[in-house]
């Protein structure tokens, strides 16, 4: 819904900026990428500023998206970072034993049941998936480094391992760019797109209210 929302908007004259309020912990890795990517070719190709601002949560795949943003700004105490990749796994065997279940696959190939609960992950799996974070990683920890080029490399590798910081922290990093409200952030997205105070106003997206009866939104 917001990349419907950024595509129908954004080709609209009279927007000349945008502002994204962000609260987010994250999620699914290939969702978090083409936000970012529309994000960026909405700057490169319509010339028009981002700003994104939050006061809650701004962690994992959230910070990847503000990634694609001229400017990032924060609360002094907003979550921010959480920079990496996970895959969750649960081996229920011993559950299963219990409970007098026995479960197995057929499979086309030895790896096509990988990460089952019934079994254990041998060590040849456990590879695999490690080189699939290790990879996914890398074009997270890559996306850092291109869109903050102000940060130091010792400052990205060092912190670059999963934590989360505050907000403050995360501007002294570099991480975010300044310690704000989010009326700071609109008259930051102002200011990049070359708007004086009383030249402009801020237009809302409208939410989009699910009607239950006919399966759509209205």
């Amino acid at each position: 819904r917001f990349l419907k929302n950024l595509k129908d908007y954004r080709e609209e004259k009279g927007i000349k900026a945008i502002v994204i309020n962000i609260n987010s912990p994250g999620g699914a890795v290939g969702p978090s990428q083409e936000i970012f990517a529309e994000l960026v070719k909405t700057r490169n190709k319509l010339s028009k500023p981002i700003v994104c601002f939050s006061s809650g949560l701004m962690a994992s795949g959230g910070y990847y998206v503000a990634l694609g943003c001229d400017r990032i700004v924060v609360a002094p105490g907003t979550l921010v970072g959480s920079i990496g990749v996970i895959m969750n796994f649960a081996n229920l065997e011993k559950l299963y034993d219990w409970a007098k279940i026995a479960r197995y696959s057929i499979t086309s190939g030895k790896f096509k049941d990988s990460g089952s609960e019934y079994r254990p992950m041998r060590e040849d799996e456990k590879k695999l998936f490690q080189g699939m974070i290790d990879e996914v990683y890398a074009q997270f920890k890559t996306a850092v480094k291109d869109s903050r080029k102000e940060m130091e490399s010792a400052v990205l590798d060092e912190y670059t391992d999963g934590r989360i910081f505050t907000g403050s922290k995360a501007v002294a990093l570099k991480f975010a760019d300044r310690v704000g409200t989010y009326d700071d952030a609109v008259a930051e997205a102002a200011q990049l797109a070359n708007l004086q105070e009383g030249q402009y106003e801020i237009f809302e997206i409208p939410k989009r209210i699910r009607d239950v009866f006919k399966g759509v939104y209205r």
